[in-house]
């Protein structure tokens, strides 16, 4: 909708452009007219002024009654006023000639204002192409825009979900593991408290048994002294029999 209300605005332009430069023409042309009607009426008056004219002689002031002078007196304000009018006239024509050196001149400057308006015209041309083209363009930029944001979306979404189960997993799997070192901490306080109570009892049979061994070997030792003794003290009495028998 804006580009038909900027082409509307563009024509709209130009049929106005158009419209002031024909009132520009008509009026120029309607003063030529004017200047040239003028001019024309102009001489007219001054050839009908110069055949009326009569001799200087004629209109001496010299023997002349009242009327006379009047007349000659009428007369001579009517050439005055005819050299003013003929200054005037001079003056109207170099009026003329300046407007027309204008005219000529902004003749020129409309030509020259309606070719760079033309090149403007193209240039808006191209400039109303590529903006129609860079707004496709931008028009697709936002469409996949919106679908990869939809698409990222969906993706955000899921990932969340998978991220929300990963968590409660990893923390069901933490406070299974911290249950897990807690029973294994129990267990190992609960073994270390085994292997001091076997090490204890450990300790208790070695000085037992080595209590058990002392006690052997004095027995032993004591074996060993009643048999030493009583192999002396038979010594003798089998020496005898053995001399007996003899």
């Amino acid at each position: 909708m804006a580009k038909d209300i900027e082409k509307k605005g563009i024509g709209w332009f130009k049929n106005s452009r158009s419209q002031a430069a024909v009132e520009q023409e008509d009026m120029i042309e309607q003063t030529i007219t004017a200047y040239a009607e003028k001019e024309e009426q102009n001489s007219k008056v001054e050839e009908q002024e110069d055949e009326q004219t009569p001799s200087k002689d004629v209109f001496s002031k010299e023997n002349q009654d009242k009327v006379s002078l009047d007349l000659i007196v009428s007369l001579e304000n009517m050439l005055k006023d005819r050299q003013l009018t003929q200054y005037k006239n001079n003056d109207l024509e170099d009026q003329l000639h300046t407007a027309n050196e204008t005219i000529n001149r902004l003749k020129q400057e409309h030509l020259k204002k309606d070719q760079l308006i033309q090149e403007k015209n193209h240039e808006i041309n191209a400039l109303e192409t590529n903006l129609t083209n860079k707004q496709m363009s931008y028009d697709q930029l936002l469409e996949d825009y919106n679908e990869y944001q939809n698409t990222s979306n969906n993706e955000y979404e899921k990932i969340s979900d998978q991220l929300e189960t990963e968590t409660s997993k990893y923390n069901k799997l933490h406070e299974e593991s911290k249950n897990a070192q807690y029973q294994s901490m129990l267990k190992i306080n609960e073994l270390e408290e085994r292997i001091r109570e076997l090490e204890i009892e450990n300790q208790k049979y070695a000085d037992q048994h080595q209590q058990i061994l002392d006690e052997k070997a004095q027995l032993m030792q004591t074996i060993n002294d009643f048999t030493e003794r009583m192999s002396i003290s038979f010594s003798p009495k089998a020496s005898a029999s053995n001399s007996s028998e003899s």
